[in-house]
């Protein structure tokens, strides 16, 4: 059987722009003009704008790669949430009002965020062509792309997704996988953070940030019929030494609770199913031929990729570009420079911030460009094929 490629993007808001810079390298590895290497793309959170993207522009992966790298270099919060002070105070007051009067079922009141991202409902309809992802598939650049998302309903993790006719849906416990045209609001749905931006409707129920419940966030790709895997991660986890424990006195601030509850939802799953996934290699290593062909196992090759320094640390060098507005909220919720600079780490949408992370990603492919060349099957490129 032919090998087939898989990408999983994971979620993490503004940290995703360090996925763009490990997709640069990679088209920089690619021969010129040359069509996605990944014909199965899987995205969750922001990284489902990054894969939507790539999805859209199948057809030529460093073109695709190339407006992915306008966009994030030159991106700012008031792109992504409200930051003037009218939207930014009106939006707070109800979100405290919400909180304490919620109960009295006032609709307004219970439907409201502590950011306002109608500016992103805005953007992404004019930067993305979502009727141009079919075009791909029936030309064949693309197998599948998929958007994952949590349902506040029905608590189960629904992966939306889009691909060529033999692919059908599918039902595991606490997820499910759902043919649907990717639209805006399918995006918007996955990248709806908790508390800080509203859920989105999609048919008959509310959906929030992909990244909630995703028990298995390999099982897409697997799904969709990739043979083999690359993860993007945005979280430095594996390259990264341990801090030792030490005494902390001092009570967690809102935006602390925050951030760690984020790093949980975007952290923990993937590790838990790539441990999962090493351990049906291993079975699948040592089977005898005979029963690997009366099981279900087969051995998939994955690759993870993720930041060799950590983000919270360069997040902190950039606060001062957020909007005095935003700087003032995150400073009523505990957040600044000595505590809650996890939360501004996923916020942080500015581009000296997200340029830093596109220079990291680069760089760490860079770094293993010989394995990933490897593991997608490339031939060196000639010198006078490299960018100048």
């Amino acid at each position: 059987m032919d090998h087939r490629t898989g990408l999983i993007l994971t979620g993490g808001g503004a940290r995703a722009a360090y996925q763009v810079g490990v997709l640069k390298a990679i088209a920089e590895f690619l021969p010129r003009r040359s069509c996605s290497p990944f014909p199965v793309v899987c995205g969750t959170s922001a990284g489902a704008l990054n894969a939507a993207t790539l999805a859209i522009n199948a057809k030529n992966f460093s073109m695709g790669v190339q407006y992915l790298a306008n966009t994030w270099k030159n991106f700012h919060a008031n792109q992504v949430y409200r930051t003037d002070v009218v939207g930014v105070l009106k939006n707070t007051i109800l979100w405290f009002a919400g909180l304490l009067f919620g109960f009295l079922g006032i609709n307004k009141l219970k439907q409201v965020s502590l950011l306002d991202n109608s500016p992103l409902i805005e953007f992404l309809g004019q930067i993305l062509p979502c009727e141009l992802i079919q075009e791909n598939i029936d030309a064949g650049y693309l197998h599948a792309l998929s958007i994952t998302a949590s349902g506040y309903g029905s608590g189960e993790s629904v992966t939306f997704f889009q691909g060529v006719n033999e692919l059908g849906p599918w039902r595991r416990t606490g997820r499910v996988g759902v043919p649907a045209k990717i639209e805006i609001k399918h995006l918007l749905a996955s990248a709806s953070l908790p508390f800080l931006f509203k859920p989105t409707l999609i048919n008959r129920e509310y959906f929030g940030d992909g990244s909630m419940r995703q028990i298995a966030p390999l099982g897409s790709a697997l799904n969709l019929g990739a043979t083999r895997i690359m993860v993007i991660g945005v979280t430095a986890n594996e390259y990264v030494d341990k801090p030792e424990r030490s005494e902390i006195h001092d009570y967690p601030t809102l935006a602390q609770i925050a951030g760690h509850a984020l790093n949980s939802i975007f952290l923990d799953n993937m590790d838990v199913d790539l441990e999962r996934l090493k351990k049906i290699n291993d079975l699948f290593a040592i089977m005898p031929a005979e029963m690997r062909e009366t099981t279900r196992l087969k051995h998939v090759d994955v690759m993870v990729i993720s930041p060799s320094q950590p983000i919270d640390k360069i997040a902190e060098r950039y606060i001062k570009e957020l909007p005095w507005t935003i700087r003032l909220l995150l400073r009523l919720i505990g957040a600044g420079h000595n505590s809650g600079v996890t939360l501004v780490s996923y916020l942080l949408s500015e581009k000296k911030y997200c340029r830093a992370l596109i220079d990291l990603g680069y760089q760490d492919a860079m770094e293993r460009q010989e394995e990933i060349m490897k593991f997608l099957e490339l031939e060196p490129r000639s010198m006078a094929e490299l960018p100048q």
